[in-house]
């Protein structure tokens, strides 16, 4: 699913998840791999905030396959003075946090006279998933920026882009025809900038592209709202505003699914994910080069993730093998469902405590440069199982890598080598993590980083200049 976004100018280390094995089962038996990586040339650039969390509308009674995940973590009623919660966030020293999700199409925003109808979200299962419209007051705005402003977040926020429309006649389509009408939208953009918050961009629908889920918007109507939108924003940011498009990828399938962790360790399986990659990064080429592509919603399985497995250290192989094949195909932002909420959440959503994805998380935004390199395994050694990306570092010369060991039987000796294009990462400082779960069980979800996550990192400097 794509949607349009417009951001506003207003305003080292080798990571090795290991598949059920301590480390030190990498012994004698280790099979050697070789990963070349070649520094001369950039492959790819991300945004600085390439690692992002979305905040939801879901509302406590949001229920699937018999379970309700998400308690009080949305975007209206979330705890926003929990100081696990802040000190989680402010980590990140600019986590990009984006406000949206299937209820965002169904919000209006109190100010102005262009809001209508400003109630709260009740279940209806007449409504769009199973909901009424519902509704933000600026006071919750205000409280939503000032913990923006306090945690240093850059904010993307989803625009209700069905306001105004009508569902088309014709039975069971799912169409919704007319323009949209942005005057409550413009009514919340020119409060947000009176009031000096800063939301670095604004997102135009949720998932209402193509088929869309449960409404769509036909691709030329759709494609003039987001010019009617464009101007709207002009008024307030001047010139200069930068297009994206995003998508949104569940590639796991359902959150019941039996065979979620096979797959989340079978390589063909998470490979097939390029094809999206590529085929977003060739849309936007040939259709927009002057916009990005952004994955705008990533939660690995839908309906709210799986239960006792999308918050565990098996999730990781999911989750940091997409942050860097996405990477290096182009993607310049990528946001995971969700912050809070679900039991796909980085955060635990009743404690706040780090669930293992968010040291993963933590560990790419502070490691990991916007610069991506081309990494592979030399001859095919460790192929397919050991997975190897590679970036610049972010804060000081020199490359970061990624590996992760897929497998649940062998184990790496891995060296790294710069490859015929590249200067041979030799020399320099050295740091070392490795991330590995607490007692080898690959459903753990203990609370302790020294028992739960160990990260290993290597940092060469004195490579070549595309590093520098």
């Amino acid at each position: 699913m794509a949607a349009a976004v417009v951001v506003l100018p207003l305003l080292a280390a080798l990571l090795v998840p290991f598949s059920g094995l301590q480390p030190a089962a990498a012994g004698g038996n280790a099979a050697a791999a070789t990963v070349v990586v070649k520094a001369a040339t950039a492959i790819a650039r991300t945004d600085d905030n390439f690692v992002c969390a979305t905040l939801d509308w879901w509302p406590s009674d949001k229920c699937n396959y018999g379970m309700c995940p998400w308690y009080n973590s949305s975007i209206i009623n979330l705890d926003l003075d929990n100081p696990i919660l802040h000190n989680a966030v402010k980590a990140f020293n600019s986590l990009r946090i984006r406000l949206g999700g299937s209820l965002q199409d169904q919000v209006s925003y109190k100010v102005g006279s262009h809001f209508g109808h400003c109630r709260s979200f009740r279940r209806d299962d007449g409504g769009l998933f199973g909901f009424t419209d519902g509704c933000l007051h600026m006071n919750r705005w205000d409280e939503l920026n000032v913990f923006f402003g306090k945690t240093n977040t850059t904010v993307t926020f989803g625009l209700n882009a069905l306001r105004g429309r009508s569902k088309a006649a014709g039975g069971n389509d799912t169409l919704y025809a007319g323009d949209w009408d942005g005057r409550n939208a413009r009514d919340l953009m020119r409060y947000t900038v009176g009031k000096g918050y800063r939301v670095e961009s604004w997102e135009l629908g949720n998932e209402l592209s193509g088929s869309g889920v449960a409404a769509r918007v036909a691709a030329a109507q759709y494609g003039r709202d987001v010019a009617r939108l464009k101007r709207m924003m002009l008024r307030f940011s001047g010139a200069g505003a930068v297009d994206g498009v995003t998508h949104h990828i569940y590639n796991l399938g359902s959150g019941k699914d039996s065979d979620l962790i096979k797959k989340m360790q079978d390589p063909s399986y998470l490979d097939q994910a390029k094809k999206t990659f590529r085929d977003m990064a060739t849309t936007v080429r040939d259709a927009g080069p002057w916009s990005s592509p952004w994955v705008g919603e990533a939660g690995g399985a839908y309906n709210s993730g799986g239960k006792d497995v999308s918050d565990r250290y098996v999730d990781s192989f999911w989750y940091l093998d997409q942050l860097g094949m996405s990477a290096a195909y182009g993607t310049k932002v990528y946001c995971r469902q969700a912050l809070v909420g679900g039991n796909y959440c980085l955060l635990n959503t009743t404690t706040f405590v780090p669930n293992p994805d968010y040291y993963g998380a933590l560990l790419w935004h502070r490691l990991m440069g916007p610069v991506a390199l081309k990494a592979a395994t030399a001859g095919g050694g460790g192929a397919p199982y050991l997975r190897s990306y590679a970036h610049c570092s972010r804060e000081q010369p020199g490359l970061t890598v990624l590996l992760i060991n897929l497998s649940n039987s062998t184990a790496f000796d891995v060296s790294v080598s710069g490859g015929p294009l590249g200067a041979a990462p030799c020399g320099g400082r050295r740091e070392e993590y490795h991330l590995s779960p607490h007692g080898g069980d690959i459903q753990s979800q203990c609370k302790r980083f020294d028992l739960c996550i160990m990260f290993f990192a290597i940092t060469y400097e004195s490579v070549d200049a595309v590093c520098d």
